[in-house]
């Protein structure tokens, strides 16, 4: 398929998708049509076999610097609900996209910008990188996740000062609180991208879903639920080729070769 607004790159080699918004002039900021394609892009890659997916932004200035104010300002309440629900829809198909993701924040990410990004499994910042839950100066507050993912990444009075006051942070703070867990000189930013999506496309398909799902399941529900589906993953794994190939290379101490 092909978009206006986004990109999606697949590489047949090394099996990384790079989904980069791609509106440099508008500071990629997101239109209903461009979290559409996001969202088409998400199941392209999905059924690609990506083993690892980078959202990105196009140009030098900014990641996502937000959603789109022009079309949010005389939205009524149930239009209001619906690009909520769309929002939602788009980052809750980040946070459950069955391979690692990554979200390479270079340059301004904003209010949904920061939103997607905290959907992301990883999130490495340039060295230039401005973050914000800006929503509060615009009389609104974050609406497609943000208040629930940044409090558990960050803990609840440090999100409640990012959200309360709007605060612009830059990117040697936000790794200091937990936001990000990565800074990269800007001129480092892309190979460094570029290495780390590798090494997680490289690693076992089947066991990364898996972790992938038992971390997640963390924050759902109880303790002892997210115990019991550790212990349904861990198990299912046993049989399968990479986890024999796996242990049997370590034994031989040589190189698995996964699927």
């Amino acid at each position: 398929m092909s978009w206006d607004t986004i990109r999606l790159d697949v590489d047949a080699e090394s099996d990384v998708a790079t989904l980069t918004v791609d509106r440099p002039e508008q500071l990629n900021a997101l239109t209903v049509d461009t979290l559409e394609a996001i969202e088409e892009a998400l199941s392209e890659a999905e059924a690609a076999g990506a083993r690892a997916l980078v959202l990105a932004g196009a140009g030098d200035d900014a990641f996502v610097a937000g959603a789109d104010i022009s079309y949010m300002v005389e939205l009524s309440t149930p239009e209001a609900q619906a690009y909520a629900e769309l929002g939602h829809r788009v980052a809750d198909a980040i946070e459950s996209f069955p391979a690692p993701t990554v979200a390479a924040i270079d340059g301004y990410a904003f209010g949904g910008g920061c939103e997607l990004a905290l959907a992301c499994d990883l999130r490495v910042a340039a060295e230039g990188a401005v973050l914000g839950q800006t929503e509060i100066d615009l009389g609104i507050i974050p609406g497609w996740g943000g208040t629930q993912r940044l409090s558990r990444l960050v803990g609840d009075e440090t999100a409640k000062r990012l959200v309360f006051l709007g605060e612009r942070i830059d990117a040697t703070e936000a790794a200091e609180i937990g936001f990000v867990g990565e800074v990269v000189a800007d001129d480092a930013f892309d190979d460094r991208i570029e290495e780390l999506a590798g090494e997680l496309a490289a690693k076992p398909a089947y066991a990364t879903r898996a972790a992938k799902e038992a971390l997640n399941a963390v924050h759902d529900g109880t303790q002892r639920g997210g115990l019991a589906l550790e212990r349904r993953a861990w198990s299912g794994l046993f049989g399968t080729h990479d986890q024999r190939e796996g242990m049997t290379a370590f034994l031989e101490k040589r190189e698995p070769d996964f699927e």
